[in-house]
């Protein structure tokens, strides 16, 4: 059976569906729920953006998780910033996480149009923030932000970029449907390309449901080759919602037949739904 890691992002990516608002007691709540259900690894919050996420971190400090990783987001340091003066990467160090999330850009749109940059300056932004953050000691996931559009826009500049991460040491590659309108087929082809140029790599999938599609493309990316799923709980964040890991890891283990963390506790999982 192969091992598939559950990365839940509902305290982050969730918490940006509307209508929802969690206190920090219900986030300190859940994330203990969720820890002791077995997932791996639970995203707290954007720690630079948001002082509440901030708090989420400093009353997490003392508790300790059976199981489960504490991960902080952020994104790759800003054009003109070092790493190490970059106040993203140190509002990471700061939460005392021992997980460190980081989006970049795929997409060339996104590099010239958005963050006003060079392509090649992009990937130097990867690398650096990758590599500061692995020299502190924390654990490094990539997500590697609109990856599909940009892999269908420029699949070797898209490449490109998990390539700068990977080298800097980063520990796994999630490769992220941003947008949530790729379809199943473009997931399955794309993710199997990674899968081939990064044979020792860990990759992942992060999925939004735009197209109704998120859990599908989910399952069918873990098949391409995929070993780390992120989503949350119920489906729940912006727009039309994340991939809802309350559908993704009973078809997981069921269905795929994956050895998951949290298998042998699914006779909780309607309970954690409801909470």
């Amino acid at each position: 059976m192969k091992k598939v890691s559950v990365y839940d992002t509902t305290l982050r990516d969730g918490a940006q569906g509307e209508g929802i608002n969690f206190s920090l007691p219900a986030k300190v709540r859940i994330a203990r729920s969720l820890d002791e259900f077995g997932i791996d690894y639970i995203e707290g919050g954007f720690a630079a953006s948001n002082p509440k996420d901030m708090a989420f971190f400093e009353e997490m400090r003392p508790v300790k998780l059976k199981h489960a990783k504490l991960a902080a987001f952020g994104s790759t340091r800003r054009a003109k910033f070092k790493a190490e003066e970059d106040p993203g990467l140190a509002a990471i160090l700061q939460t005392g996480a021992p997980v460190a999330t980081l989006f970049g850009k795929s997409w060339l749109l996104h590099v010239e149009k958005v963050l006003h940059t060079t392509a090649d300056e992009n990937r130097k932004m990867i690398a650096d923030s990758v590599r500061y953050l692995k020299a502190r000691g924390l654990e490094v996931i990539y997500d590697a932000e609109h990856f599909f559009d940009g892999y269908l826009d420029d699949a070797g500049y898209a490449m490109q970029t998990l390539e700068a991460a990977a080298e800097a040491g980063a520990d796994a590659l999630v490769l992220c449907d941003t947008n949530g309108g790729r379809l199943t087929s473009e997931i399955v082809t794309i993710m199997a390309e990674a899968a081939k140029r990064f044979p020792k790599a860990l990759l992942g999938i992060h999925t939004h449901n735009d197209a109704e599609l998120a859990v599908a493309n989910t399952l069918a990316a873990v098949e391409a080759g995929a070993a780390m799923v992120q989503g949350t709980m119920n489906g729940y964040g912006e727009r039309t919602g994340n991939a809802n890991l309350c559908s993704i890891i009973p078809g997981l283990a069921l269905k795929l037949g994956r050895k998951l963390s949290c298998g042998p506790h699914l006779a909780r999982l309607r309970s954690l739904s409801l909470l």
